[in-house]
């Protein structure tokens, strides 16, 4: 397979990262058919920056149309945001997250990632989780991304039901369904109506 040109490469490059900004050097590398120094090059010379910088900027001007979290109080970034509708975010697992014999991702970390997804697409002041419905799929691995999907499914009355999908790569290691509560801020322990 012959290589495309440097400069239509780049061209394509910029597009691609436009359409998906956190595909991977190593993906990129993988696609275009060049090493992953060429990527890094091709990135540096059109201004891109690294994943980490493109996933931090996208989840800094996510979080501030967040009402029901602050940030410090989300697990992961958040990643795209439709309010009352759907979300997606993101954790890189590290190892302070696993059990100290294994490489094993503790189950609450991967349920608070999608526990705070399903609260914070939620377009109210107070937001709390009343209900959860999951399985674990299969052990996680410490470095391994985890990409959680939010969607609401219904509305009943304040309340909502959220159904939350969580992958690595294309394998689905966790699903929950989760009901959330809108309680009304000026009453504490009363619902919105």
């Amino acid at each position: 397979m012959a290589q495309m040109p440097k400069k239509e490469r780049q061209a394509r490059l910029q597009e691609l990262l436009l359409e998906n900004p956190f595909s991977t050097d190593e993906e990129l590398a993988r696609r275009f058919g060049v090493s992953i120094q060429t990527v890094r090059l091709d990135r540096l010379a059109l201004n891109i920056p690294e994943l980490r910088e493109r996933t931090k900027q996208v989840a800094e001007q996510t979080y501030g149309r967040i009402k029901s979290l602050a940030s410090e109080d989300i697990v992961g970034d958040i990643l795209d945001l439709e309010l009352n509708t759907r979300g997606l975010s993101v954790l890189e697992t590290t190892e302070e997250m696993s059990f100290t014999r294994s490489n094993i991702v503790k189950a609450h970390y991967i349920f608070s990632h999608a526990a705070s997804l399903a609260v914070a697409i939620i377009d109210a002041d107070v937001v709390l989780t009343g209900l959860a419905n999951i399985k674990f799929k299969r052990p996680v691995l410490v470095g391994e991304k985890l990409v959680a999907k939010a969607e609401i499914l219904r509305r009943i009355r304040s309340n909502y039901v959220v159904a939350v999908v969580t992958r690595v790569g294309q394998e689905q290691v966790f699903r929950g369904k989760f009901v959330v509560f809108v309680l009304d801020s000026q009453a504490p322990g009363g619902a919105k109506n």
